[in-house]
């Protein structure tokens, strides 16, 4: 039986964050789903396809472990989850703010879907800081974001803060 992870988010940008988790995340699973959320509820920087072409080139070094998918999907995350077979739903927390908000929403998903199970997996020290809104929000301010991301998405950021 082959078991199915599910990595939803915004991925606006991907970051050094969220890689360390793709990286250990597929240690855990024998196929993993990068779920590009579509309506996430807020304005992201990058489109769809930008974000998905950005995860595409992140999870390519993983691939040579692990079956990964990365697929656009709108809606309930359990829903989705439901649709592509996933029983694990990968979560990465960084600091008590995280866990109040994923303890809410894992809360929630247990009542919608019972047979998937939230796997939550500690941010690297290293990257315990990193999120995407304040990485854009460096990067618009003309900081430098070469810590954060990886070297394409830097020149993606730059080129959308007009900073190129």
């Amino acid at each position: 039986m082959t078991r199915v992870g599910l990595y939803p988010g915004s991925f606006d940008p991907i970051h050094n964050g969220h890689t360390d988790l793709i990286g250990r995340a597929v240690k855990l699973v024998d196929k993993l789903v990068l779920g590009v959320a579509i309506d996430t509820g807020k304005t992201p920087m990058f489109d769809l396809d930008e974000r998905v072409a950005m995860v595409e080139e992140a999870v390519a070094p993983f691939r040579k472990s692990t079956e990964i998918v990365v697929q656009p999907y709108e809606g309930l995350t359990t829903h989705f989850a439901h649709e592509i077979g996933a029983g694990i739903m990968v979560r990465g927390l960084r600091a008590m703010a995280d866990f109040e908000f994923e303890f809410a929403i894992t809360a929630m998903n247990q009542q919608l879907d019972r047979n998937i199970e939230t796997v939550f997996l500690m941010a690297d020290p290293r990257h315990l800081a990193i999120a995407s809104r304040l990485v854009k929000e460096i990067a618009m301010l003309g900081g430098d974001v070469a810590k954060f991301v990886s070297p394409s998405v830097k020149d993606r950021l730059m080129a959308k803060a007009g900073r190129a």
